[in-house]
């Protein structure tokens, strides 16, 4: 399987409901390194999985609508404890959507096997979300 990844990051402020999140129950910032991950089982005839340039402006334009934000202010995530791993799922599926739309490129929609979104809270804890596309 052949794959591609790129990478941006992304500053959010959120807080947590329940006991077992201690300290985190207050609001708190959070910066992210997003990395998304496209797999291809065999390479397009221009040789790639897909265009790495427009690979990063769709992670971009994904990450932006959070970017800043207060996600306890987010009607999409009232009542959401907005955690590094729910967070990976909210966007493989928001970057699932855009693929779909042939954001990649002419051709690309439909070809790629797989994606995973993999949020970096510090050097030494990440959390990933890993599905077929």
């Amino acid at each position: 399987m052949y794959t591609v990844t790129v990478s941006d990051h992304v500053m959010i402020a959120h807080s947590f409901q329940g006991a077992v999140f201690g300290p985190a129950q207050r609001l708190h910032g959070a910066t992210y390194t997003v990395e998304a991950t496209f797999r291809r089982r065999e390479l397009d005839q221009d040789g790639i999985i897909c265009d790495i340039g427009r690979a990063l402006d769709v992670l971009k334009d994904v990450l932006a609508p959070l970017a800043f934000a207060n996600l306890d202010e987010l009607p999409e995530f009232a009542g959401k404890n907005t955690t590094t791993e729910f967070l990976a799922g909210v966007l493989h599926a928001r970057l699932k959507a855009k693929v779909a739309t042939g954001a990649l490129g002419p051709g690309t929609a439909g070809t790629l096997d797989s994606l995973q979104v993999v949020l970096r809270e510090s050097p030494v804890a990440w959390a990933g979300f890993d599905a077929p596309l």
